[in-house]
Parts: structure tokens; C-alpha cells; sequence
């Protein structure tokens, strides 16, 4: 019997979506083993995607790996790394949270640059909503900005490269494709709650532990994309790898970079919201509304947008903007990706009826 991909939570950091095991790229150091081999101490690794068609792996990491940078993170718990990139010559980095959090309270933070020199960083600003960071380094020189591409003209099957520092391997580039666009990928954050990747890019270019917050660049070298996360499944043991599956996700550009330049500006970022708390509902319970998913409202505030809807306590909302209330990152997606003033509709069942009704944002 094969084994299915496995939905159950990992012992560290993971989360589930459509079925898979989303694993942070956690920053790690030490090697690992994979299909029984070790990953050899190759600090420059070149993968090409073969006759599917592929980048100039090399111009582009001629051109690029020097706005890419390793993050050094000290932390309570001990230290670990992940990557980042350059998108300020004024020395402001753009990486994921859950590389920076563990230093958010009395930890370090360092940067080291693909010709070696290290400086040490400071935290500008994140938010665990969207697992989106910023720190800063002050230099002598300006620093070499990563050039900005367009996510939103992505095509599914183009070639891409992934630039890191996987397993804490500095300027390790990979290749592959996007292999699909439009993901919602929930991954943990903070305080157990959820991040959502709206909108998320799916490519196989390999990506692993330390690959975190680093690039994701199409053939001329333009960031497209934030690595963040990978699906894993387990093995025969029921152990689920610790490496790539060749499913790996990005948050867009187009969605990453505004989020960094409000951080940088007030150092958090606030999403508009639809007032509402809401919890998922068993499929027992969802029986006896006579549907089979939903989410039960908990609390709305007081005056708040879905107040203002005509939403309240003990309803069950069905649906969001035209997609099932599935779980709670349905909601959070929407919000992630929207504008204060924005409508979105909502189906709800009260009393066994059905109704429909229009949350602005705010």
C-alpha cells in the first residue's frame, strides 16, 4: 500500500493545505539525509530543469546572488538562519517572519553577503499574517538592489531560479519551473495561529530548510516571488521528509513588496478586517444545519463591518466572496489580499435559513 500525503501536524513548525503537509522552511544548519544519501557541503549548486526548458542559471546567479543574503538569527531557543533579499540600497532586506520571529524579543540578527562579509541587522518590522519581514544593515556603500519582475504575468510551466541559503549553504541556486499559480497555502505563525499565502506560487525548483525569504526569480534575474514554504509526506516509517518534494511556494511579489515598503514605513501592517470571529464547525454540527461546512460566528464587534452587514453571534457563515468557509484562512485570505473599503460577499444560515449579505472592509 502507497502511502497518501499526510495531513497530520509535524512536531515542529507545519500545517496542512489541500491535503499536504505545508512545512516551513525552517532555518536549519545541520545536514540532513535524503534518500539515504547526504547532501554534500556544495555552497553553489546549480540545477538545470532539463528539457522542460530552463533559465541561464548562471547569468542569473552571476547577476543576482550578490542582493542575496543569508540571515543569521540568535534566539532563546539557540540560533538558526534563513535567507533574504536586497530591495534598498539603504540596506532594508526582505524576508520571511518565522525566520526573524525568534529574535523578536531580546534575540540577534545578522547578515551575512554572498562575498562573505557579515554586518549585523536590526528588526524594521513583520507580520505573522502574511509571514512577512524586513530588517535593516547600515554600510559604508550602497548595497545592490534585487530588480522587481511581475508576478501577475507568471505563466505556469515558465522557468524559474531559487536563491538561498538552504541547510545555512550561502548562495545556493536552483532551478525549475512555476508549477502553478493561485495557491492558498496556510502555514503556522505566531501565537498558533495561521499565516495564509494568498495567491501563492508553486514551483519545483528545489527549496529547503533555510531556503526561507529567499528569491524566487524569473530568467532575467526580477524577483517574483518570497520563498516560504514546502509540502512534505511521509515515508515508509510514516516519517515525512525533511527536504524538498519538488512543491515548494512563494508569496508574490506584487503582494510581498507592498507589505515590506509599509513596514519599513510604520513597521506593522494593518489588514482590513471584517469584524467578525469565527470558528470552524464539526461536520457533526454542521449536520444539523443542514450543511457540511461552515463557519460559526463567535463575536462580531460593535459597529464593525459585519455587524453593520447584519451578521451576528450563532450564525454559520457557508461561503466567502463565492468560496466554501472551509476553515478560518478562507476569511483570512480575503482579508490579506483586500483594501479598507472593499466588499465581500457573505452566505449565512440562521435559523435554518439561508441569507446573503455584503461585509465592506475597513
Amino acid at each position: 500500500m502507497t502511502d497518501e500525503p499526510s495531513t497530520t501536524r509535524d512536531s515542529g513548525r507545519g500545517g496542512t493545505a489541500h491535503g499536504w503537509m505545508i512545512g516551513l522552511i525552517a532555518a536549519g544548519a545541520a545536514l540532513v539525509l535524503i534518500g539515504g544519501g547526504m547532501i554534500a557541503g556544495v555552497f553553489t549548486t546549480l540545477l538545470l530543469a532539463g528539457n522542460r526548458g530552463s533559465c541561464d542559471a548562471a547569468g542569473v546567479a552571476d547577476r543576482v546572488l550578490p542582493t542575496i543574503v543569508t540571515v543569521q538569527v540568535a534566539g532563546e531557543n539557540g540560533s538558526s538562519n534563513g535567507s533574504g533579499q536586497i530591495i534598498d540600497d539603504n540596506g532594508y532586506i526582505l524576508t520571511n517572519n518565522h525566520v526573524v520571529s525568534p529574535a523578536a524579543k531580546g534575540g540577534s540578527l545578522a547578515v551575512r553577503f554572498s562575498d562573505g562579509h557579515e554586518l549585523p541587522a536590526t528588526l524594521v518590522g513583520r507580520d505573522p499574517t502574511t509571514d512577512l519581514a524586513v530588517v535593516k544593515v547600515d554600510d559604508d556603500d550602497p548595497l545592490p538592489v534585487i530588480e522587481t519582475g511581475d508576478s501577475g504575468a507568471l505563466d505556469v510551466g515558465q522557468p524559474v531560479v531559487a536563491l538561498g541559503a538552504p541547510l545555512g549553504l550561502s548562495s545556493t541556486v536552483t532551478a525549475g519551473i512555476v508549477s502553478a499559480l493561485g495557491r492558498t497555502v496556510p502555514v503556522p505563525s505566531d501565537d498558533d495561529s495561521n499565516a495564509v499565502l494568498a495567491g501563492a506560487i508553486q514551483t519545483d525548483a528545489s527549496i529547503n530548510p533555510g531556503n526561507s525569504g529567499g528569491a524566487l526569480v524569473d530568467c532575467s534575474g526580477r524577483l517574483v516571488g518570497v520563498n516560504t514554504a514546502i509540502a512534505t509526506v511521509p515515508g515508509s516509517a510514516g516519517q515525512r521528509s525533511l527536504g524538498s518534494v519538488g512543491i515548494g511556494f512563494a508569496v508574490p511579489v506584487a503582494q510581498a513588496l507592498p507589505i515590506a515598503h509599509e513596514l519599513i514605513e510604520h513597521g506593522e501592517v494593518n489588514h482590513p478586517t471584517a469584524g467578525v470571529s469565527v470558528t470552524p464547525i464539526p461536520p457533526s454540527v454542521a449536520a444539523t444545519y443542514g450543511i457540511t461546512d461552515g463557519l460559526f460566528v463567535q463575536a462580531v464587534v460593535v459597529g464593525g463591518p459585519a455587524a453593520k452587514a447584519g451578521i451576528r453571534p450563532g450564525d454559520v457563515i457557508t461561503s466567502v466572496n463565492g468560496h466554501p468557509a472551509v476553515s478560518v484562512d478562507v476569511l483570512t485570505a480575503i482579508q490579506v489580499t483586500s483594501s479598507a473599503g472593499d466588499e465581500v460577499d457573505v452566505v449565512y444560515v440562521r435559523g435554518g435559513h439561508e441569507h446573503t449579505t455584503t461585509v465592506t472592509l475597513r
